[in-house]
């Protein structure tokens, strides 16, 4: 069956850690999916077209509904897929904490072992490609040196895993998977993809392994593929579902119809422009159009971003 307005599209690539956690999700869910693969580095230029500038993967894309950040992308399956749930039991705000976590501080511990390792993946044009996104040094020979002091703190994190799981619980939160497994799994999983030297940290947590082996039991769903200029094609073709939506408990009087500009407080930091369709203390949906897909609405977290009144 080809990929339609109704279908996820996930525009990733492979050995992305971040489309990873997302890729756990659906198996933690069952659901179908299309994989729409994106370039590692700049320039790509479809998925601008769709986002308006946004350039980090993954992105999710239904009809003419895109989904910037794996945050918004979870929280929007969450909302039209509730079962399985990725927040069992009752600790849904716990969940949201530690997917926090583990995308800034484990992450950056991972990074700093990979890239301090030598992986192949830093070629000439990853690391310029980096450098524009961070808008700073990739400092290659920097995270040499800190790569001992860094195995320190990923070691140290790793026994905070180990030793979540010591009671013999199958998953992080208890006996069902959800978001702290998928975000947690793709930090080990991009490890082992790029840093020998880290999978030896991984592998000295027998706990850790035990508990890696079932998430990664949980598979992907059913992935199928679909080509950049198709996904495109269906957002041309579609209409957003998304209503306008004042917020009463918005802090900054933002309103539907609002000239806003959305960017990440962290790296990527490309400024996307639109008018703001909705908002809640969880997101922010934008409208914008762009000659090759016509109009779409752009959906953002609002953990970890800037909305600017234009």
């Amino acid at each position: 069956m080809a990929a339609n307005a109704r279908s996820i599209i996930l525009h990733q690539y492979d050995i992305s850690p971040f489309s990873e956690k997302v890729r756990v999700a659906f198996g933690i869910k069952g659901l179908e999916w299309f994989a729409c693969d994106e370039p590692v580095i700049m320039p790509k230029p479809e998925l601008v077209a769709l986002t308006g500038g946004y350039r980090k993967i993954p992105v999710m894309q239904i009809g003419a509904d895109i989904y910037c950040d794996t945050q918004i992308i979870l929280r929007e399956l969450e909302r039209r897929f509730p079962s399985p749930t990725l927040f069992p039991g009752a600790d849904k705000g716990l969940g949201w904490g530690f997917a926090m976590w583990a995308d800034r501080v484990f992450f950056q511990a991972a990074v700093a072992i990979i890239f301090g390792g030598g992986t192949p993946i830093a070629d000439d044009a990853f690391i310029k490609d980096r450098e524009k996104l961070t808008g700073r040094p990739f400092d290659i020979e920097g995270m040499k040196a800190a790569a001992p002091m860094m195995a320190e703190q990923f070691r140290a994190q790793l026994d905070w895993l180990e030793g979540q799981l010591a009671d013999g619980r199958t998953f992080l939160l208890g006996t069902e998977p959800g978001l702290a497994d998928a975000s947690a799994f793709y930090n080990l999983a991009f490890v082992r993809w790029a840093s020998p030297g880290g999978v030896k940290l991984i592998e000295a947590f027998p706990g850790v392994l035990a508990w890696e082996k079932r998430v990664a039991g949980l598979g992907h769903g059913t992935r199928k593929e679909v080509s950049r200029e198709e996904a495109l094609d269906i957002a041309k073709a579609a209409t957003s579902t998304e209503e306008a939506k004042a917020d009463p408990g918005e802090p900054n009087g933002l309103k539907p119809g609002d000239s806003v500009t959305i960017m990440a407080d962290d790296y990527g930091r490309d400024p996307i422009p639109g008018e703001l369709v909705s908002s809640s203390a969880q997101h922010v949906a934008i409208r914008r159009s762009d000659p090759r897909v016509g109009e779409v609405v752009v959906h953002f977290p609002r953990a970890g971003f800037l909305i600017l009144k234009s």
